[in-house]
C-alpha cells in the first residue's frame, strides 16, 4: 500500500495542526476532505474568521467540512460518503463518537502533544511545564472512545528548557507532531505498525486551562511559581493583585532569598518578590487595559517600594 492509495480525512483546527496536514499533503496522501471547527468571531470587529486548517485546505483545493457537531447523523452520513480509509486527527476540538471511529478501514489516528500515557487531556503542554517536567514529546495513537486512551503507535521526544514557555514549547512540538505522523504513515503503508497498550497507572489528566488557574499563591516555592508562570504563557497568564487590580506577570526567574511571601523585597534588577521558599524575579508586568511592560519600564510609571504586598 502507498500513501497515494489511502483515502484520508484530516480533522484539525488550530496552528498546531498545520504541520501534520502539510506532511500529509507533501506525502501525496489522497485527502478527500478536511474537517475543522466552524468559523468564529475574531478581533475587535468580531468578524467571522476561518480556522488556520481551513485556510490551508482551501489553498490546496481540498474539500472542507465544518459541522457544528460531528456526532450529528447528517454529519456522520456525510463523512461515510467520503469512504475514508484513514482519519487523522490533530487538535480538532470535538470528541469523535464511536459511529465516526468505526468508519475508516485503518481507524482514526490522533497526534497528541505528550508522551502518553502521561498527560491525557486538553492541555498537556501547559501541564507538563507547570509540573516541572524536563522532557515531553508527541505520541500518535489509535483512537478509541476514551479520552486519549487508545493504543500508542509512534513517539518523539524533546527536552523542555528551564525557562521555556508553553507558547514556545507549542511551536517546537508542532513539527515534531508532523515527524511522528510521517513515521506512522510510513509504518502503516509498510504493514509494520505495532500498537502498544497504555498503562493507565502511569497517566495523569491535563484538563483545559481556565483564567483562574493563573492565580499565584505566594506561599509556594519560587521554582513552582516560575513553572506556573511559564506554563500559562501566553494564555491564560499567571497573575496576582496590586492595590486591588489584577497584575499579570511574565518572564520570571527563581532565585535564593527570603521574606514574607508576596512581599516585594527589591526592585534593583526587575521586581523581586518573596515566596514560601526563595524569591521570584519578575521581568514583565501588565495591568488591566495596559500593554505588557518590561519591569524597568513599569517601575518608571508605578511606585513599588520594598515591603509592598502583592496578592490578597
Amino acid at each position: 500500500m502507498t500513501p497515494q492509495e489511502l483515502r484520508t480525512v484530516f480533522m484539525g483546527t488550530p496552528d498546531f495542526a498545520l504541520d501534520a496536514l502539510r506532511g500529509l499533503i507533501e506525502a501525496g496522501v489522497q485527502l478527500v476532505g478536511v474537517y475543522t471547527q466552524p468559523d468564529r468571531p475574531k478581533g475587535r470587529g468580531k468578524k467571522l474568521a476561518p480556522p488556520p486548517v481551513k485556510e490551508l485546505a482551501l489553498e490546496y483545493k481540498i474539500p472542507v467540512f465544518q459541522p457544528q457537531k460531528l456526532r450529528d447523523p447528517v454529519a456522520v452520513a456525510e463523512l461515510k460518503a467520503l469512504k475514508p480509509d484513514l482519519i487523522v486527527v490533530v487538535a480538532y476540538g470535538q470528541i469523535l463518537p464511536q459511529t465516526v471511529l468505526d468508519i475508516p478501514l485503518h481507524g482514526c489516528i490522533n497526534v497528541h502533544a505528550s508522551l502518553l500515557p502521561k498527560y491525557r487531556g486538553a492541555a498537556p503542554i501547559n501541564k507538563a511545564i507547570i509540573d516541572g517536567e524536563t522532557e515531553t514529546g508527541v505520541t500518535t495513537m489509535l483512537m478509541d472512545v476514551g479520552l486519549d486512551t487508545g493504543d500508542m503507535l509512534v513517539k518523539r521526544t524533546l527536552t523542555i528548557g528551564p525557562n521555556e514557555t508553553a507558547g514556545q514549547l507549542h511551536d517546537r512540538l508542532a513539527p515534531l507532531g508532523r515527524e511522528a505522523m510521517d513515521e506512522t504513515l510510513r509504518q502503516l503503508c509498510a504493514g509494520t505498525l505495532t500498537p502498544i497498550k497504555q498503562d493507565d497507572r502511569e497517566t495523569c489528566y491535563a484538563s483545559m486551562m481556565k483564567k483562574e488557574d493563573g492565580l499565584i499563591d505566594w506561599s509556594l516555592p519560587a521554582g513552582q511559581i516560575h513553572n506556573l508562570v511559564r506554563g500559562l504563557d501566553p494564555w491564560p497568564a499567571a497573575y496576582t493583585s496590586l492595590n486591588g487590580e489584577t497584575l499579570k506577570i511574565g518572564k520570571t526567574r527563581a532565585e535564593s532569598g527570603a521574606g514574607e511571601p508576596g512581599t516585594i523585597v527589591s526592585t534593583d534588577e526587575g521586581v523581586r518578590v518573596a515566596c514560601g521558599e526563595g524569591v521570584l524575579q519578575i521581568g514583565e508586568l501588565q495591568l488591566p487595559g495596559k500593554r505588557k511592560m518590561l519591569a524597568a519600564d513599569f517601575l518608571r510609571g508605578h511606585k513599588l517600594p520594598c515591603g509592598t504586598k502583592l496578592g490578597s
